[in-house]
């Protein structure tokens, strides 16, 4: 089964179950995906999961970034509306990295290829290509600082 056919049938399920916020949030998703479609010219052969998971990917993020700026500005409501809707998207996701996991690649990319510090955005770069959509940005910035250049 396809990830949009996934999809597909989750928003179908949240609809008969009547899950008002499910089915808002997944129709939210397949919106972002339409107009991916549309924006790539790709409306009547549709997406590859891969490109599907990018979308998925952004909208997540954009969740993540709204419920932090809501804890900041103390709407505590309406930053756990933003994690519960980051919650149902991040199942169409692939499986992320542990800390442990991500650190390990990481180590193996420095020493591959005998990064230093100033080297950062290279060892970003190469752990994202490496990992794909299994680890944010934010998460590699923030284990690379930590773990090896703190």
């Amino acid at each position: 089964m396809s990830l949009i056919e996934k999809i597909t049938a989750d928003l179908k399920a949240a609809m008969l179950a009547r899950d008002e916020f499910t089915t808002m949030t997944l129709r939210g998703l397949k919106s972002a995906i339409l107009y991916e479609e549309v924006e790539k010219g790709k409306r009547d052969e549709g997406l590859t999961d891969e490109e599907i998971q990018v979308v998925v990917a952004r909208e997540v993020k954009k969740r993540d970034d709204a419920a932090k700026l809501y804890v900041s500005a103390g709407e505590q409501d309406r930053a756990d509306k933003e994690v519960k809707e980051n919650e149902i998207l991040a199942v169409y996701l692939p499986t992320q990295l542990s800390s442990d996991e991500l650190r390990t690649v990481i180590g193996n990319i420095i020493a591959e290829n005998n990064f230093e510090q100033k080297d950062m955005g290279k060892i970003i770069a190469a752990t994202k290509a490496k990992v794909g959509l299994a680890a944010s940005g934010e998460k590699i910035v923030t284990t690379l600082k930590q773990e090896f250049f703190n």
